[in-house]
């Protein structure tokens, strides 16, 4: 089937026909909401129709169904399409689906599979080609039947995970006093465009990421001061961070387009399962303030500086402790994001070491009413965050935005004093970024 762009319908009746008054028993996924597998990228989507011209390989598509019941899956095209042959998966997230191969005729409205007793829980739909071909011009999905009664599905065209926190409860006494910021981070999934951040705080974040099938990196940035949140050429010298140091093979350059500020990275191997540590000190200076991070090389078994950053019109010490869990492409945002996050300690000014076993639970806006796969909770002790994967939470989980999490005493230490790493003193040559 070529691409047939003229025969496209007009872009407002293709919104009105996915923004119509539905049914109870109805549900409309547009097209751009899908997912292509195996390679996330082999899709092209029209985020002004909300369909996709072309998907080569499997569409994927997700929702929930909160009441048991018959259900029809329909596929809309944009224009009418000759007959084709079509394999189509139905099922729950994570279980065996029902397969068919299904003959549609000519048209623009293909039914593929009637399903007589549909299970509540997280949907799972695919459907590709028969003869391997790519899938073109598919307006969306449409779902009827008793066990849509209530059901619910991200509609909008972002695909990213929810961007889920653990905001750390440190005593109302030494909120202005941390100097010093530790945390043990342990991945347990490691999909691309994943980042999971560990020592974030009111200026800055600190964490590791996967860039490219090929690339991991640690990265440690923070925001300049003032309200420019695109093109750093904007910000006055004045409101912008300067680099102290950096550390071997670190990539220092500034960023923009979430606020802007001085940016570093490291790209580093790091394996899935292992546990990494992180850490960050703050070092105010009349009205600047001096971040710097740290990471530690097991196999060296030493404190590595990733960067040292001097930040304006702040004069303060770390405040807003977090860590969080994002994906940062939606490509594959039904990909599972697990990690957990443990043996998370400050310091204050004045040497004493307090333990954060109190965390706070917060998620993004996109969590709030598109997204609903994510948790937080404990396992074995420690903190976990988890989004993504259209999977229902795990028993003892939270999910209520601002819930508290309280974790038991840390069987782990923080760094001992003496084996803190000196702050840099000197700025590198010719890095004023």
């Amino acid at each position: 089937m070529g691409l047939r762009t003229a025969l496209l319908p007009p872009v407002a009746a293709l919104i009105a026909w996915a923004a119509a008054p539905l049914p109870a028993q109805q549900l409309i996924l547009p097209a751009f909401t899908g997912y292509a597998h195996p390679d996330p990228n082999a899709i092209r989507r029209d985020l002004e129709t909300g369909a996709v011209p072309e998907c080569r390989g499997e569409l994927h598509f997700y929702f929930e169904t909160k009441v048991r019941g018959r259900m029809m899956v329909t596929l809309r095209h944009l224009d009418d399409q000759p007959p084709c042959e079509l394999i189509v998966e139905v099922g729950l997230v994570g279980e065996q689906r029902r397969r068919a191969r299904t003959s549609s005729g000519e048209g623009n409205r293909k039914p593929l599979m009637g399903l007589p007793d549909v299970a509540a829980g997280m949907q799972h739909v695919s459907l590709r080609m028969a003869d391997g071909s790519p899938l073109r011009n598919v307006a969306g999905l449409e779902l009827e039947g008793p066990a849509l009664a209530g059901a619910h599905a991200s509609t909008v065209e972002r695909r990213n995970a929810a961007s889920i926190h653990l905001g750390y409860e440190v005593p109302p006494a030494q909120r202005d006093e941390i100097e010093w910021f530790y945390c043990e981070v342990t991945p347990r999934t490691d999909p691309l465009w994943t980042y999971y951040m560990a020592t974030g705080w009111s200026r800055g974040y600190f964490g590791m990421q996967v860039n490219s099938p090929t690339e991991r990196r640690l990265i440690f940035s923070v925001w300049d001061s003032g309200n420019e949140g695109v093109d750093r050429s904007k910000v006055a010298a004045e409101d912008r961070v300067q680099l102290i140091a950096k550390g071997e093979n670190v990539v220092a350059d500034s960023f923009g387009n979430e606020g802007t500020g001085g940016h570093s990275h490291l790209v580093h191997d790091w394996k899935l399962g292992e546990t990494f540590r992180f850490l960050m000190r703050a070092q105010p200076d009349g009205t600047h303030t001096t971040y710097t991070g740290w990471f530690w090389f097991a196999e060296e078994q030493r404190w590595g500086l990733i960067a040292s950053f001097r930040a304006p019109k702040d004069g303060k010490r770390l405040r807003g402790l977090y860590s969080f869990d994002e994906n940062f492409s939606g490509a594959n945002g039904d990909a599972l994001r697990d990690c957990e996050f443990g043996n998370v300690w400050a310091r204050t000014a004045g040497g004493e070491w307090l333990a954060l076993t109190n965390a706070r639970f917060t998620h993004d806006g996109h969590g709030k009413e598109q997204r609903l796969d994510r948790c937080a909770g404990l396992r074995d002790g420690r903190f976990y965050l988890r989004t993504g994967g259209f999977l229902p939470a795990p028993e003892g989980a939270v999910t209520t935005g601002r819930a508290t999490l309280s974790a038991p005493a840390w069987s782990g230490k923080p760094p001992a004093d003496d084996e803190l790493p000196a702050t840099p003193a000197s700025r590198t040559p010719g890095n004023d970024k």
